[in-house]
């Protein structure tokens, strides 16, 4: 297990939670549990089972629907929010890549970060927008 402080090491380089301050990242970093994932591991089911929100420390993820993979998130990318958002399963499968190290709270935390840190939530909007435009791409 890593020490706290590499973590919130870690956190003030990503993108997610660049806009806080160095106590707002300790306390962040102790919401987080840290779970890692062999390569081929299934994190998420879709339709199935999913309730926590992720961000992704090392490693990388491939995002699967209906079998077919749609993209590949790696360091300082996040998933499991839209099912913890909306309350429903997982829109995608999500597969470790190769070895994943993860940052994961729980679905009923997410809200109470979000609230608390509200330019964490306008980085995930902006996020979720990127994904949304390259998702519309992709159809054309």
């Amino acid at each position: 297990m890593i020490e706290r402080s590499d973590i919130v090491d870690t956190l003030a380089g990503l993108a997610l939670f660049a806009d806080l301050t160095r106590p707002q990242l300790e306390a962040v970093a102790h919401t987080f549990e840290e779970e890692w994932f062999n390569e081929d591991q299934r994190i998420l089911r879709q339709g199935l089972a999913g309730s926590a929100f992720y961000v992704i420390l090392e490693g990388e993820v491939a995002v699967k629907i209906d079998g077919e993979r749609r993209s590949t998130l790696g360091r300082g990318d996040f998933f499991g929010e839209v099912s913890v958002l909306l309350g429903g399963p997982p829109t995608a499968d999500v597969v470790a890549a190769r070895a994943v190290r993860c940052l994961v709270l729980s679905g009923p935390e997410v809200e109470g970060l979000l609230m608390t840190y509200p330019r964490v939530m306008f980085r995930m909007l902006q996020a979720q927008a990127r994904r949304l435009q390259q998702a519309n791409r992709w159809r054309s």
